[in-house]
């Protein structure tokens, strides 16, 4: 079943320099505050802007052209997903939506994505200041990176430091990596991934391989996301919980915030859902999937990276081809945004590079070698 899907913003190159302007859409007032607030934090972000319709938008955009917008969905006079899909006609603009992601408005939030939006975050809570901390990193990381989409350059610099996959595990050794009859496959996503997915897990039979996925998302939004796939794939589709076996013609999702380890127990492998700092700025973590996956499985892996922006799963990635894993990463003609995969690549994990509509066929020869 076909979908539309936006255009593909990562070959637009940019000569802007300079922090990133952004522009906030938002109708509410308090999240226009707080967001201006995390947003003119950051040194390399300048907030050019926030108002609470399109229409506004449009006026502030005719004056300055921002270089990301920050798009809520329910508006007055003109929702988010019109508002998106003009900019994208008319103009293209690297457009985060921030939604709150509460029920039916999931649908809407993946119709943005196909429409073309860079990223989706949740509307962030006042409520810990722990979470406030973890949602000022992760926004101030997504704004800076949704304008690489256009222009590509290196990362800026960090507001803390990246947390590895040592906090979550040890290292992979080789006594933890011996090789069993049964093969099992690792997935990690970000922007662009849930198109990406849905591609890769429909070329999928009914009794593919077992399946375990790191797709990067919020709270609240992957359950919506993992029914949309299980009503569409062959292969059954559910949100991990603790202690979940790995199946044929299972595949298994990370809820959001939650980090997905895999695990061993004799010959069978099942899946651990454990709480946890950001790792690589992500919860849940690539390199956590991809670290959890080397350790217990090792040669017994087949596992792909695909499009998304910054390097989370590039150092996991190495230590699976390390424990004697079959490593596969998404090419960059078909990525949304090739950091990913290309960091994986530049760091020596990837053994092939393939277009997208090519990885199922070629994880399911692995899984049969």
């Amino acid at each position: 079943m076909d979908k539309p899907r936006g255009p593909a913003l990562a070959g637009r190159e940019s000569q802007r320099s300079g922090p990133v302007r952004v522009l906030i859409v938002d109708d509410s007032a308090l999240v226009r505050q707080v967001m201006t607030s995390i947003l003119a934090g950051d040194p390399g972000i300048s907030v050019m802007g926030a108002v609470p319709d399109p229409y506004f938008a449009a006026q502030r955009i005719a004056e300055e052209v921002p270089d990301v917008i920050i798009l809520d969905i329910e508006m007055p006079r003109m929702d988010g997903l019109t508002f998106l899909d003009k900019i994208m006609s008319q103009h293209p603009i690297p457009v985060v939506i921030c939604s709150s992601l509460a029920g039916p408005g999931c649908e809407a939030t993946f119709r943005a994505f196909e429409l073309g939006a860079v990223e989706v975050i949740a509307k962030p809570r006042i409520d810990t200041s722990t979470f406030l901390e973890e949602a000022r990193i992760r926004i101030c990381d997504i704004v800076k990176a949704a304008a690489r989409v256009r222009c590509r350059p290196r990362p800026s610099l960090s507001i803390r430091p990246k947390l590895s996959a040592d906090v979550m595990l040890p290292r992979p050794t080789r006594a933890q990596a011996l090789q069993t009859t049964d093969r099992v496959v690792v997935v990690g996503a970000s922007t662009g991934g849930t198109e990406a997915l849905r591609v890769f897990l429909e070329a999928l039979p009914h009794d593919g391989p077992g399946i375990a996925i790191v797709q990067h998302m919020p709270e609240k939004f992957t359950a919506s996301f993992v029914k949309r796939l299980d009503r569409l794939c062959r292969v059954t589709v559910k949100e991990a919980e603790d202690g979940d076996p790995m199946m044929r013609g299972h595949v298994l999702i990370a809820p959001g915030n939650r980090h997905l380890l895999l695990k061993r127990s004799g010959a069978r492998y099942y899946v651990e859902v454990r709480d946890g700092p950001l790792v690589s700025r992500h919860r849940p973590s690539v390199d956590v999937l991809f670290r959890s996956a080397a350790r217990c499985a090792g040669a017994n892996v087949v596992a792909v990276i695909m499009t998304g922006m910054g390097d989370d799963g590039a150092s996991g990635m190495l230590e699976l081809k390390e424990a004697g894993a079959q490593t596969i990463a998404q090419d960059e003609a078909t990525s949304v945004v090739f950091g990913m995969p290309h960091e994986a690549i530049a760091r020596g994990g990837v053994d092939v590079v393939l277009p997208l509509e090519r990885i199922a066929a070629e994880v399911l020869r692995r899984c049969a070698m």
